[in-house]
């Protein structure tokens, strides 16, 4: 008798505690139902502790936690270096990381997780998740184009320091050879890296004129320091004027595609 009554309590217990996981798991849909409705609002911080509510309730519901980054992401503002924004941006990475560590394939946790260190300007970690991304979807152009938009960056900004310091004008070649050479060394990698990269995205799609943009850039860095070699410094530039008129060209394309265009026009410096 006493044996079953235990029986009866332990069942009563487990009954209890399955009713409970049940009732939170519906309380969280709820809470994320209603964060859906303030994000949709732009009520982001009402919309975040909703999430904050719903991850609460039910670890386990992982579309509360990438709307809970996606909040995050959206409160972050680019290019602020600033305690409170930095936390931001932080917060929305961890949720994307906590969505990997149950969902190892979701390829826009990795591209959420990228674009913010991107806009940390944590370069390096940027290009090792938009390559995680590209392991996960190999056929997606906008993670090579992503790559090469860094490694532009990370050549461009160190080339134009050393410009600056010796006075030369934008156009004006790159004539301190101690200079150039070491610009060389340091940005060749990035620059061959960033056009594998573009040429990548053109394959996959060939009407991509940002990726056919930065082409442009891309060759036009590599001409900066070729001071040993004119004629490699000529046919980059060449390169690089012909990537505009594509670029130009692809635009003036898509636009005639949509409705009632008028045509459009663009100035692009070389």
């Amino acid at each position: 008798m006493k044996k079953s009554v235990r029986v009866l309590a332990l069942l009563a217990v487990g009954l209890m505690f399955f009713s409970t996981v049940g009732c939170n798991k519906l309380r969280a849909r709820d809470q994320l139902n209603k964060g859906v409705t303030s994000y949709k609002n732009a009520r982001y911080e009402e919309a975040i502790d909703h999430f904050q509510q719903a991850v609460t309730l039910d670890p386990s519901l992982l579309n509360a936690r990438l709307y809970l980054a996606t909040a995050y992401a959206q409160q972050y503002i680019p290019g602020v270096d600033a305690e409170d924004n930095n936390r931001l941006g932080m917060q929305a990475v961890d949720q994307y990381k906590a969505v990997l560590e149950r969902d190892p394939k979701s390829v826009n946790s990795v591209k959420g997780i990228a674009y913010i260190f991107l806009q940390m300007k944590k370069f390096e970690d940027a290009k090792t998740y938009y390559r995680k991304a590209l392991e996960i979807d190999p056929n997606d152009p906008e993670p090579y184009y992503s790559v090469g938009v860094i490694d532009w960056t990370q050549t461009y900004q160190p080339r134009m320091e050393e410009r600056a310091k010796l006075g030369l004008k934008p156009d004006e070649p790159l004539k301190d050879k101690k200079v150039c050479a070491a610009l060389k060394e340091k940005n060749s990698a990035n620059v061959q890296d960033g056009i594998d990269a573009l040429n990548k995205a053109l394959q996959l799609r060939p009407d991509y004129d940002d990726a056919m943009a930065y082409m442009n850039l891309m060759y036009r860095e590599r001409a900066d320091v070729e001071c040993e070699d004119p004629a490699a410094r000529a046919a980059d530039l060449k390169s690089a004027d012909e990537w505009v008129d594509k670029t130009m060209a692809t635009k003036k394309a898509k636009a005639e595609k949509q409705p009632g265009a008028q045509g459009i026009t663009m100035d692009q410096p070389k």
